[in-house]
């Protein structure tokens, strides 16, 4: 009998995961199934690209995983049930949307996050995300429409705002481009790194509204804590990532953010046949701080899943790699960027790359991140044999295998 293995989400982290599984394990001793909603894979850190009319090229799933033994199931989960070790999941047919239940004996829960609004008045109504691939596609629509000297607001400090509010002003110099931050702009950065934005920001154009709050959105503007309104007939909103909430509905321990609590190999602290890997996982890094939601966090803890999974089915060494950080790459537009070095436990240093050159390792960096999806080891791997009643170091039984 196979080992089922199901992995939910096919993003960075749980396709990653999928492919270095197949790599690890013996197609005859595992059932490797990956639930997506979508055909293919979507390059989430490009959805501001995508927004602002750049076409990317399809990586249909069919492709990336031909030939690994991995089978994509094409559905939403609506469901998970971990006492029962079953996954509803909604799949669309010619004659409608019909559910079915997927049995596993180990789980990889890589569902992700979306967007959060953050219980901002009008924000689900008046604002886009870039979050997901159709949220981009509507901001896409929406600032082709836009004629020139309209506002555009975007909303959030982080890297996700500044590369969209970059992104915008670059493609379209014509319209008038603001960015709101709740805190100062890039005051995470080095001196140098800070100082790059700040001239980028400055050369294109972008009102900065600093140490600003917002607390509604409208059609046409958005409103402040102070009760200031700034014009914005399309605002962007990048405040955060909240998780899928199907894990807070199961009996998996998670935190109050919802994502589920994991040990040092990704695996649930409370379901042993359950990991939890990317933005879904509240996973520890060095100096015992969280790790953010960031495919620099998710995809190495997808190794760490893969490589646990595999060895506690063969009987093998289960490896601890602490996940850490070396920078943070940001794109500031198509032709400039921002390289961040930072500590391992993602504290900035003095050093930074700026500049065209930036620009070209972050595209390095994105080329590679999308890459290494279907290409999840980068040195031939030995497929070792599952172990009957393999049974993992903590005494919690793991399944068997033929």
């Amino acid at each position: 009998m196979q080992h089922r293995i199901v992995v939910l989400g096919a993003g960075y982290t749980g396709a990653t995961a999928a492919g270095r599984l197949a790599k690890r394990l013996h197609r005859e001793d595992v059932a490797i199934t990956v639930v997506n909603a979508e055909p293919d894979f979507v390059e989430r850190v490009r959805m501001h690209q995508l927004a602002l009319g750049q076409d990317l090229a399809p990586r249909p799933f069919s492709e990336m995983f031909q030939g690994t033994g991995v089978t994509l199931k094409q559905g939403k989960v609506t469901a998970v049930d971990v006492d029962r070790r079953t996954v509803t999941v909604s799949a669309y047919a010619d004659e409608g949307a019909t559910d079915e239940e997927l049995q596993y004996d180990t789980l990889v829960y890589a569902l992700g996050s979306g967007w959060n609004d953050q219980g901002v008045p009008g924000t689900a109504e008046h604002a886009h995300e870039i979050a997901s691939r159709p949220g981009a596609l509507r901001l896409r629509e929406r600032l082709a429409g836009l004629a020139a000297g309209e506002s555009v607001v975007v909303v959030g400090g982080g890297l996700t705002g500044i590369e969209a509010a970059t992104e915008i002003a670059e493609t379209r110099p014509d319209l008038a481009v603001a960015l709101a931050a709740r805190g100062g702009l890039g005051d995470w950065l080095s001196e140098k790194g800070a100082g790059h934005l700040r001239t980028v920001v400055d050369r294109l154009g972008i009102t900065v509204h600093e140490h600003t709050a917002v607390t509604a959105v409208e059609a046409g503007h958005i409103t402040t804590a102070d009760g200031t309104t700034v014009p914005a007939a399309v605002t962007v909103w990048t405040t955060g990532f909240a998780v899928h909430p199907i894990a807070q509905a199961t009996t998996l321990e998670v935190s109050g953010t919802g994502q589920i609590v994991v040990d040092r190999t990704m695996r649930s602290v409370s379901h042993p046949d359950v990991y939890a890997i990317g933005d879904a996982a509240l996973a520890m890094g060095p100096g015992d701080k969280p790790l953010r939601m960031s495919c620099a966090s998710g995809v190495p803890g997808a190794w760490q899943a893969a490589d646990a999974i595999a060895a506690r089915l063969t009987g093998g060494k289960v490896p601890t790699v602490p996940v850490r950080y070396f920078n943070q790459c940001i794109s500031l537009g198509r032709r400039d960027g921002l390289i961040q070095y930072v500590t391992a436990d993602d504290r900035a240093v003095s050093a930074a790359l700026t500049g065209r050159l930036a620009a070209l390792y972050k595209e390095i960096i994105c080329k590679g991140a999308a890459w290494s999806v279907a290409h999840p080891t980068l040195l031939p791997v030995r497929r070792r044999r599952v172990v009957r009643e393999a049974v993992a170091p903590e005494g919690a039984p793991v399944g068997t295998a033929a």
